[in-house]
């Protein structure tokens, strides 16, 4: 199997990226993605979840006497957040942020909005489902938590053409009679079913089932408004494919139960170009190996094309999309002996395999999600686990057509190490540091400002010349590629003699001071053509003391008093 290059550590997250487009996000514990959206301004977007340790505090520890009171106390100690992951088209992330929910929450599933925002759905650990709505920053709008008093998991959440979504998942039975819910007898385990408008309203949820073990894995919806949903009903040792076909309101129209003498695990449905659906599904072999199955059908079930995919390693598709051409495009898993590796294959329109390609070390990779962009490459998110280490971490790849990896923007990537070539002398002198997301650091004392001043002392001045000529010279000469150069200023967090309110806005005054004031010389010094070009790109701003310096005895007032440039790149449209 295919072996990922060596790997670089990139921004305050440990994140790996290569010549390969694939990012790798390692944080402490298990971490995974499940879904994945291209953004309206040509980002990827992907959702699932990372874990948070919070330490105790043992100066102020207290004894028990009841052991459920202390394990209440420790309860929120750690455990899985939704997590959203922003990258732009040169492989870098451009956010990163843990939504904090009041129970631990896994994020399943991600649907674009028309503002660019995103509804995500998820469920918590406890067993309640989650719907929220983000703007495009991944800020929250509205949260709402759903489902019944029973145990509840989401499994996706489907976007509807009047704007809203539905989410679907399982309950656990219950048997209230109070409960108009469940007045229809139903059995161990239950499909559910709920639909949002646009604006989070829920408009209804149902139960769906026989006596059975029954649970939804997808659905998709019809022309005519009505939705397909696939799950799978559970039943001593078998196992059958379950499809339902309910209207918009939630009327079942006819739900079947497909048998099969080898046991089959339904993964993905979609609705393609000509109106009809393909199902993803594994299905054992003789050797009891999943060999991956595509069904393709219309909408009163008539069967269109029904192929297997023999292949020498176990494999299965857990997302499949398709492109204008009608080829397929699916992600998943691959398995031999001692080794699991993400799969990628390419089908044709008959739903015969075209190319396929494993990528991962030697260990537990795999593709849980895949979303067409719209240069016709693909962007497929999911786990990644070093080689020799147990713990998972979030992978996002970007696929050509011929499910190879792509390649990231050489030129984005040489902007780095050519400003590394340029600096070279400074690096060494240790007067300043550039990091890989492109931030420059100013390091040397006599850089530095001192307590509440701003104006530029002569040691700043000439500094700052002979880097910032060579620095704009650079910039200029590679203007396709630079969207944004930024100048922000930082303070420490004392001032004497104030409350907290004023100790902020003063700080925060300062900042823009120090902002302003290297600004302006570094302007000024340019000649008229670079000026032109600077007043579209120049942008100053003060941070007050939000990213001030910190070691391990706290603050590091002096090194926090500085100005920062960061140089933001364009992404491609």
């Amino acid at each position: 199997m295919r072996i990922l290059i060596s790997l670089l550590l990139l921004l305050s997250l440990i994140y790996a990226k290569s010549s390969d487009f694939s990012i790798i996000v390692k944080k402490p514990f298990n971490n995974a993605l499940f879904d994945i959206t291209q953004d309206y301004d040509g980002g990827i977007s992907a959702v699932g979840f990372s874990k948070e340790y919070k330490n105790t505090n043992n100066s102020q520890s207290k004894t028990y006497t009841n052991a459920f009171d202390y394990l209440a106390s420790v309860s929120d100690t750690h455990g899985p957040q939704m997590h959203l992951i922003k990258i732009d088209d040169f492989a870098n992330i451009t956010l990163s942020k843990a939504t904090k929910m009041s129970s631990f929450s896994e994020a399943v599933a991600l649907v674009k909005t028309p503002s660019n925002g995103y509804f995500v759905g998820g469920h918590t650990m406890d067993g309640s489902l989650i719907i929220l709505k983000l703007d495009s920053n991944g800020n929250t709008i509205f949260s709402k938590s759903f489902g019944t008093k029973n145990y509840d998991r989401m499994s996706k959440l489907i976007k509807l053409s009047d704007g809203g979504v539905l989410a679907v998942g399982s309950s656990t039975t219950t048997r209230s009679i109070h409960d108009k819910l469940f007045e229809t007898g139903l059995g161990l385990n239950d499909i559910f079913l709920a639909r949002f408008s646009k604006s989070g309203m829920m408009l209804w949820s149902k139960k769906f089932g026989t006596k059975h073990d029954d649970s939804s894995i997808d659905a998709v919806e019809a022309r005519d408004g009505s939705i397909l949903v696939l799950g799978t009903t559970s039943y001593d040792k078998q196992r059958d494919v379950t499809l339902m076909r309910v209207s918009q309101n939630g009327d079942k129209i006819w739900l079947k139960h497909y048998k099969s003498d080898t046991r089959i695990t339904p993964h993905k449905i979609i609705k393609l170009r000509d109106g009809n659906f393909l199902v993803s599904l594994s299905q054992k072999d003789e050797m009891k190996r999943d060999q991956v199955r595509l069904i393709k059908f219309d909408l009163q079930n008539n069967v269109i094309i029904d192929n297997t995919i023999n292949t020498a390693y176990a494999s299965g598709l857990k997302d499949i999309k398709e492109y204008s051409d009608g080829t397929i495009i699916g992600v998943g898993y691959v398995k031999d002996t001692f080794n699991t590796d993400a799969l990628v294959m390419m089908c044709d329109s008959n739903l015969q395999m075209l190319h396929q390609e494993h990528f991962g070390e030697e260990n537990y990779d795999m593709l849980n999600a895949v979303t067409i962009l719209e240069n016709s490459q693909a962007a497929a998110a999911g786990i990644y686990t070093y080689k020799n280490e147990q713990n998972s971490n979030m992978w996002i790849v970007k696929i050509n057509r011929d499910a190879t990896i792509a390649q990231t923007s050489k030129k984005s990537m040489n902007i780095y190490d050519s400003l590394l070539e340029l600096f070279a002398d400074e690096i060494d002198a240790k007067k300043l540091r550039i990091k890989e997301d492109l931030t420059i650091e100013f390091l040397s004392h006599e850089l530095l400002f001192k307590v509440g001043e701003y104006k530029l002392t002569e040691a700043q001045k000439i500094f700052l010349n002979r880097v910032s000529s060579r620095l704009v010279d650079f910039l200029y000469r590679h203007k396709e590629f630079i969207d944004t150069l930024e100048v922000n200023g930082h303070t420490s967090s004392e001032w004497s003699n104030t409350n907290f309110t004023n100790r902020y806005i003063k700080n925060a005054e300062l900042s823009m001071q120090r902002s302003f004031e290297t600004l302006s010389h570094i302007f000024k010094k340019q000649e008229l053509k670079k000026q032109e070009w600077l007043s579209d790109v120049l942008k100053g701003s003060g941070l007050s003391y939000s990213k001030r310096i910190m070691h391990s005895q706290g603050e590091n007032r002096e090194y926090s008093r500085r100005v920062t440039f960061k140089i933001l790149l364009k992404q491609k449209k």
